[in-house]
């Protein structure tokens, strides 16, 4: 079970954007990646491909490692560690390892 889901609210822990929040946008599991809204962005340069299209410099965001990145609990408002538990039923859920609240 990934410990980071989309629409999560992280923290990053790491690199230029250090400190900043903001919500998943996009989880890349085979390479451990993740894409956070307004966070990393890259500087693309487009060629004008059509008459309604417009050229040049596109800003999109790019993906982080997940180590990077930390999920912030609603309840104690800090970046935090994930647990996993397994419930009676055998269904998983997600906690907050400072204050034991689980995450949805």
């Amino acid at each position: 079970m990934l410990r980071i889901k989309k629409n999560d609210i992280v923290k990053v822990l790491a690199g230029k954007d250090k400190g900043k929040t903001g919500k998943v946008i996009t989880v890349i599991a085979d390479k451990n990646r993740v894409i956070v809204q307004g966070i990393n962005f890259n500087k693309k340069h487009a060629k004008k491909r059509r008459q309604d299209q417009q050229g040049g410099i596109i800003q999109k965001e790019g993906p982080l490692d997940m180590s990077n990145v930390a999920v912030m609990c609603k309840k104690c408002n800090l970046a935090t560690k994930i647990g996993v538990d397994i419930l009676q039923d055998g269904s998983k859920i997600r906690f907050c390892k400072k204050c034991k609240e689980t995450i949805e």
